[in-house]
């Protein structure tokens, strides 16, 4: 469980910088795996000055920030533009931008931390 937490928080890293990785999505697996694996990482990420909140927000209520929202809806446009742009079949990007669709619609419809 260790190494699969190692795993899912070094991808949410990358996440921070590049588009079209999930940050919050990886942050959150890496946090479930430390529960079950490593309580010495779960108190670090639960004390980590970004990654804290999320994790007690989602941990509390299911909730996620309206900035974490924007911020992945930012990121799921400029993908998909991307995707249409570059020289990909057609219906990957057009599948690739549905399923993106169907995520931003599940991520709004989250609540937000009090």
């Amino acid at each position: 469980m260790l190494l699969a937490a190692l795993a899912c928080l070094a991808l949410g890293i990358v996440g921070i910088f590049v588009p079209g990785l999930p940050t919050t999505v990886f942050i959150l697996m890496a946090a479930w795996f430390a529960a079950r694996g490593s309580p010495r990482l779960l108190a670090w990420l639960e004390r980590h000055p970004l990654f804290g909140a999320m994790i007690r927000n989602w941990r509390t209520d299911r909730s996620v920030s309206r900035r974490a929202k924007w911020s992945a809806t930012a990121t799921m446009v400029l993908c998909a533009a991307i995707l249409f742009i570059a020289p990909v079949p057609r219906w990957t990007a057009g599948l690739s931008t549905a399923i993106m669709l169907a995520v931003a619609v599940w991520l709004w419809r989250r609540p937000e931390p009090r």
